[in-house]
């Protein structure tokens, strides 16, 4: 079985999911209204593995959760 590790985004994003209060599940809620694109928790899981890098996604969580952007 391949060993699945969240990359440092996928870290940012859990650490600020817990310090808001919040679940994937919003956050996914809230990319999809923002974007208006396809977004789900397999989606989810694959930003936060560094599998996918969508930009527009990524920038709408960044600013969503209030992250810096280290680009």
């Amino acid at each position: 079985m391949e060993n699945h590790r969240i990359c440092e985004f996928g870290k940012e994003i859990k650490k600020r999911l817990v310090d808001i209060d919040k679940t994937h599940e919003w956050l996914i809620s809230e990319v999809r209204e923002e974007t208006g694109l396809y977004f789900d928790r397999s989606y989810l899981y694959k930003i936060m593995s560094g599998k996918a890098t969508p930009s527009k996604i990524i920038a709408s969580i960044k600013k969503i959760l209030d992250l810096a952007d280290s680009d």
